[in-house]
């Protein structure tokens, strides 16, 4: 019994002192730096859990788009919507002056296009008007905002779509997540409790297309590493401020196991350059912790 309680002993002892380190090489990242960072990550199988600021309301911006294509898909587990439902572009839909891919391939609207294509540029390439025409097919907002108190996730709250944000800066705050959340909820859809499996396994999919933030979390991770992910990004306003420089990941390890990241920039008089750097090296340093 001695010998077995030494070794528990010793365990803990290892993952406090790894911990520490971890602390450690993060504070050297973010020190100095004029910005809140918010960071959480969550080991799936060994349930390691790092957190700084984690609990802190930041800004989601696009962030949140993956909460959106989650209640999408929940109303297709229900029978409510449809992957293949055409759905038709036009002026009122297709706004000028935003992010969209979707926009850019159907610039004269007047089209159908499955409600698959939609989702999939608005989370893999992170479009405006695909995110505000599945908002609402939803009900707006507060759809996704039910769909996810109902599946307990906390420290999460959206209020405004994509076009609501664009018309007024402080209107990010009021979507916003904890990094905490924001790990939970990728552990909780991992183990296939928000989704069928079948809609897990095509949001997955779509996750690991994702061609937005190649300077962010996977830029110094080893080149083909599975990374199923959702940037998100405010830019800078007139006074040069950034209110959200974001990602959340879940990252398959060469042994088969996986932890999720979380990432906020948040508040930043940095530059783009430095707020993603600082994300891209937490990244790497986490990585390096998990396959020591």
């Amino acid at each position: 019994m001695k010998k077995i309680i030494l070794f528990f002993l010793l365990i803990s002892v290892f993952g406090n002192a790894q911990q520490s380190v971890l602390e450690q090489k993060i504070n050297s990242i973010i020190k100095d730096k004029k910005a809140t960072v918010g960071i959480s990550v969550l080991g799936f199988e060994n349930g390691f859990t790092y957190n700084k600021n984690a609990d802190k309301k930041l800004p989601m911006q696009s962030v949140f788009k993956f909460h959106i294509a989650a209640a999408v898909l929940d109303f297709v587990d229900k029978r409510k919507l449809s992957l293949d439902q055409k759905i038709v572009l036009n002026k009122s839909n297709l706004l000028e002056n935003t992010w969209s891919p979707l926009r850019d391939k159907y610039p004269n609207g007047d089209t159908g296009v499955p409600l698959s294509e939609i989702l999939e540029l608005t989370v893999a390439k992170s479009d405006n008007n695909g995110c505000d025409i599945m908002l609402n097919l939803l009900g707006g907002p507060k759809a996704v905002q039910k769909y996810m108190d109902s599946k307990g996730v906390k420290g999460f709250q959206i209020k405004y779509n994509e076009a609501e944000m664009h018309k007024d800066w402080n209107v990010q705050y009021e979507n916003y997540s904890t990094t905490q959340s924001a790990v939970d909820v990728l552990k909780k859809f991992y183990d296939g409790k928000l989704l069928t499996k079948k809609s897990t396994g095509y949001l997955m999919k779509v996750m690991l297309s994702t061609s937005t933030g190649m300077n962010k979390l996977i830029e110094q991770l080893p080149k083909g590493t599975p990374v199923a992910r959702k940037t998100g990004s405010s830019g800078k306003n007139d006074a040069g401020f950034t209110g959200a420089e974001n990602e959340i990941a879940i990252v398959t390890l060469p042994n088969g196991k996986h932890y999720a990241i979380s990432v906020f920039v948040s508040n930043s008089t940095e530059t783009a350059e430095v707020n993603c750097k600082m994300i891209s090296d937490i990244s790497k340093t986490v990585w390096d912790h998990f396959n020591k």
